[in-house]
């Protein structure tokens, strides 16, 4: 019951953009959480709000356009490094790539903007999430043991 927090926390992170479900699932390995939870809770919470930025697409796309109403359009550094990747490698390229160059979400959001389809797009994305998840997974996890971190922060803030 005392890790419920830690586990709720882990997938809430990792539905944030930009928090990444690789990265918070490495950081909940180190501070000792169980890593097969860990990994199935920050990966669902990573994928469930991909989806909800490509169902939600042409809304996100509307807001941001009224935001940016009046004011000079400039291109942001991620934006920018997107189209590259799309130009060179196409979707594929870009969902593998983008969630370690700019996010899983952007990559999406940018994804749908240059013309994917959002069937593609979700499933693109969602392997590239799947993919670096398990990647950082078995290195955080052999990378922890070979490290010999046994004194877990998190397990010892729970058993005091």
């Amino acid at each position: 019951m005392k890790f419920i927090i830690g586990y709720f926390m882990v997938f809430i992170l990792s539905a944030i953009p930009f928090f990444e479900a690789y990265g918070v699932i490495a950081i909940a390995s180190v501070a000792g959480l169980s890593i097969i939870p860990v990994f199935a809770l920050g990966l669902a919470g990573n994928i469930l709000t991909v989806f909800l930025v490509i169902i939600f697409i042409e809304q996100i796309k509307n807001w941001r356009r009224k935001r940016k109403e009046g004011k000079e359009a400039e291109e942001g550094k991620r934006s920018v490094r997107a189209q590259k990747i799309w130009k060179k490698y196409g979707l594929p390229g870009l969902a593998l790539l983008g969630p370690l160059v700019v996010g899983s979400h952007l990559t999406a959001m940018a994804s749908m903007t240059f013309g994917g389809a959002k069937a593609k797009t979700f499933y693109w994305v969602s392997v590239s999430i799947t993919i670096w998840s398990i990647a950082f997974t078995v290195l955080f996890f052999y990378g922890v043991d070979f490290l010999g971190l046994e004194d877990r922060f998190i397990v010892n803030f729970f058993n005091d």
